[in-house]
């Protein structure tokens, strides 16, 4: 497969991306002769980027609305709070099958461009997803919430995976003391990645790898979010969305909140949705390079220039392609015609407003039988028939 007569984010001139065994095999200058390879995608006006690395979401919780409705001290306070006010809310949500809303958590992320998401919790059991579930951590909920933690924490037969954990969330004294409590407990010295970190100070972060960054859940929850600013000088920074429980579906929306507390810069934020994760999770993607597995998105420009204005600018109905792996896994219908020899057996036709999308599995069915369980849900897609072979 080539994708032909894209711009990769900050370079100057067009080029074609080849895609060979699931991996990029050569870039080269946009070619004027027209197609090449057995399958060449063309493109116009369109801006190439290494498929997004959520960090951070708990897949089974993306069909719940968000709960709150006030400002909280910390993650404690809110659990409490919406297990008190919320009851029918929760039940409702939560005699859905798992692997139901686990499914509908994978697709919300490929709605988005995401081709890599950490889910943070249970192992979720599925296969042959159109995007990588990552899942090799130690999950670990918190101080807090997590019952025996220091128990688990220090695991020897677990030392070998990175400690996946909230951590610090929230803006008491409760929440800085945690972060310390957890330093000080981790006698074996495990790889720690930290999930919100928003009491966290500069001095705590050098105990670990990484800090997930969810600003739009610590804002909902907090009112505040983390110092990241401050936090990048000692430790890499991820993007994570956690679930609807707490932020926006689009990942986008999340992305310009971020960017507009100008805590990061453009390069610092755009790092942290493919390099950063890619190296602390040890992926072979995050980068459009030679062997770097082929996850690719390719969007419409939202602006005429090749730029970090362009990417901030998007949303899922200026998405034309995701690849995972080099296999596709969602397009645009505007693509369609240059399909035709392709076997789209086993892609299914939904819309996100009245933009027409195909994505690899039956969406359709998933939706329906959520709606089974639950008949008045609402979702951001509205659905069509699958492909007939």
């Amino acid at each position: 497969m080539v994708l032909q007569n894209v711009d990769i984010l900050g370079t100057e001139s067009p080029v074609d991306i080849r895609v060979c065994n699931g991996k990029i095999a050569d870039i080269s200058p946009a070619s004027a002769n027209g197609k090449i390879g057995h399958l060449s995608l063309s493109f116009n006006n369109a801006i190439a980027f290494p498929g997004l690395i959520n960090s951070h979401d708990h897949l089974d919780f993306n069909l719940f609305p968000a709960l709150g409705g006030k400002v909280f001290s910390n993650y404690t306070e809110w659990g409490k709070h919406i297990h008190e006010a919320y009851k029918d809310e929760i039940a409702a949500i939560t005699k859905i099958p798992a692997a139901l809303r686990y499914q509908w958590g994978v697709y919300k992320n490929l709605l988005c461009g995401v081709t890599t998401v950490v889910n943070h919790g249970e192992k979720t059991g599925l296969t042959n997803t159109p995007i990588t579930v990552f899942e090799e951590t130690h999950c670990l909920h918190s101080v807090q919430f997590e019952k025996q933690w220091k128990v688990k924490l220090n695991n020897p037969a677990k030392k070998s995976l990175a400690v996946n954990m909230h951590v610090g969330e929230g803006t008491d004294a409760l929440s800085s003391k945690e972060i310390d409590k957890l330093i000080k407990f981790n006698i074996l010295k495990r790889i720690l990645i930290g999930v919100h970190g928003v009491a966290m100070s500069g001095a705590q972060a050098e105990h670990f790898e990484a800090i997930v960054w969810c600003p739009e859940t610590n804002f909902f929850l907090l009112n505040k979010t983390a110092p990241v600013n401050v936090l990048s000088k000692h430790t890499e920074i991820l993007f994570g969305t956690d679930s609807t429980l707490t932020g926006n579906w689009n990942i986008w929306e999340q992305l310009r909140l971020a960017r507009n507390t100008g805590m990061l810069s453009d390069e610092g934020l755009f790092a942290t949705l493919n390099h950063n994760p890619a190296t602390v999770w040890k992926l072979n993607c995050g980068d459009i390079a030679t062997g770097k597995d082929a996850d690719l998105v390719v969007a419409k420009k939202t602006t005429g220039e090749n730029s970090y204005e362009a990417f901030f600018g998007l949303n899922p109905l200026d998405i034309l392609l995701v690849t995972h792996k080099g296999e596709i896994s969602l397009f645009d219908e505007e693509l369609l015609p240059q399909l035709l020899d392709v076997d789209l057996t086993g892609f299914s036709r939904i819309f996100i407003g009245e933009c027409c999308k195909y994505v690899k599995g039956d969406l359709p069915a998933l939706l329906k039988q959520i709606r089974f369980h639950q008949p008045n849900l609402k979702f951001p897609v509205t659905i069509n028939e699958t492909i007939e072979a």
